[in-house]
């Protein structure tokens, strides 16, 4: 499998086009809001201070949540609020404890525009682990509403991706990340009669056992009026395997990797397993998976771009996450660096100043997780001891580093 093209499926499903070749995205956290500073311009290379808390709870679930203040409007850009339409009340498949659901939402673009910047309010912070938002360009956007009119209930179920064909990511929220917006002429097209999916991760571990809870989540656009035109942003994923085997002291059925993928597989669908091997076969060469705590893998970028900001997800085994540019070169450099991964701070880390990408740089992320940490947090007690793969649910894990970026060959709006 050649370094620069990976299969649009695996990985949950969602491909990032790039220079005609593919860069793999999937589920996701952060916020990665288009364009100057909510938290002010920080510095990119992101560390954080070891703690004990970093791992106590389970991010932004359990208190209302409440965005920051918005930053004042620039130029030309406007807000836009959008909505469920209706209260939805998740139920998750399979006998698992997590649901993916996707929403359309319209914000009424009838002209050009860009997208600068997005907020994400949970209604039910209880329960909404995660969301990404999915732009959809206008002769998609049918396509969507058939599926959610087929689909009992608000929306449809959307594992990994938004289940649609041609959906762009344009913005995610997690625990910890608001909006941030770049101080570069930057943002997501959004060219007339465009929408936008709402994919919301529901993590019912906490309500195991009592009835269902509901949701009406919204979220705040900061759209440009299009006059000026600014470089087409798009979201570049940089995903490693996992291969995370139960503690000594752990012992039980999922202890056992295959029954461990089967697990997921019955859980989320057979493309959770193809994403398992689609990971070790692109990142291992073809090798045997080999059972870790640290594992890593290397992408050839395909195209130029520039790199704006970064971050990195993991759920709640994970310890440290890093991004490096060409590793083991003259050329190396560390573009993220999270020596104590915090669950609860998934912000998005502009660069001091933006990294110019070409063809045949190298991009490595490398994930440690501890599964010691099983026995430590309230949210996965009760749960039975597993070696841990890939997978779409918060006892689950995943190893993702994210690039906010503009390649040069993308089309403007």
């Amino acid at each position: 499998m050649n370094d620069a093209v990976r299969p649009a499926r695996w990985l949950g499903g969602v491909a990032l086009a790039l220079a005609g070749t593919l860069l793999v995205a999937s589920c996701a956290k952060g916020n990665d809001s288009a364009t100057t500073g909510a938290k002010g311009d920080a510095a990119a290379v992101g560390t954080q201070t070891p703690s004990v808390s970093a791992h106590g709870g389970h991010g932004g679930h359990g208190g209302t949540f409440s965005a920051p203040p918005a930053a004042p409007l620039r130029p030309s850009e406007r807000f836009v609020n959008v909505k469920l339409a209706e209260p939805y009340r998740p139920a998750a498949p399979a006998g698992g404890t997590d649901e993916y659901r996707c929403f359309i939402v319209d914000p009424g673009v009838t002209e050009k525009a860009f997208l600068t910047g997005s907020q994400f309010l949970p209604q039910n912070s209880a329960i909404v682990h995660h969301a990404i938002i999915f732009r959809l360009d206008p002769d998609k956007v049918q396509a969507a509403r058939d599926l959610d009119a087929k689909t009992p209930g608000e929306g449809w179920t959307c594992f990994g991706d938004a289940g649609l064909e041609g959906s762009g990511w344009v913005g995610h929220w997690a625990p910890g990340a608001n909006e941030t917006l770049l101080t570069e002429k930057v943002g997501y097209p959004m060219p007339p009669g465009s929408q936008l999916v709402m994919q919301i991760h529901y993590n019912l571990l906490a309500s195991r056992g009592k009835p269902a809870e509901s949701d009406q989540s919204s979220m705040r656009l900061r759209l440009t009026d299009g006059k000026t035109d600014l470089k087409p942003l798009q979201t570049g994923q940089l995903p490693a395997p996992i291969e995370l085997p139960c503690t000594a002291q752990e012992s039980g059925p999922l202890c056992d990797r295959d029954a461990a993928v089967k697990d997921v597989v019955q859980r989320f669908g057979a493309q959770a397993g193809e994403t398992v091997t689609g990971l070790n076969e692109f990142c291992n060469k073809g090798k045997p998976p080999v059972a870790g705590t640290t594992q890593h893998c290397d992408t050839k970028f395909p195209a130029k771009a520039t790199i704006y900001a970064t971050a990195g997800h993991m759920h709640l085994l994970g310890r440290s996450i890093k991004i490096e540019m060409n590793p083991g070169t003259p050329k190396a450099r560390t573009l993220l660096d999270l020596p104590s991964y915090d669950f609860d701070d998934q912000a998005i880390r502009p660069l001091p100043k933006p990294v110019e990408v070409k063809p045949g740089d190298v991009f490595r992320v490398t994930c440690t997780h501890d599964a010691g940490l099983r026995r430590q947090l309230p949210a996965l007690q009760g749960l039975p001891p597993r070696y841990v793969v890939w997978g779409e649910g918060t006892s689950d894990e995943m190893c993702l580093g994210l690039l906010v970026m503009s390649p040069e060959e993308t089309p403007r709006a």
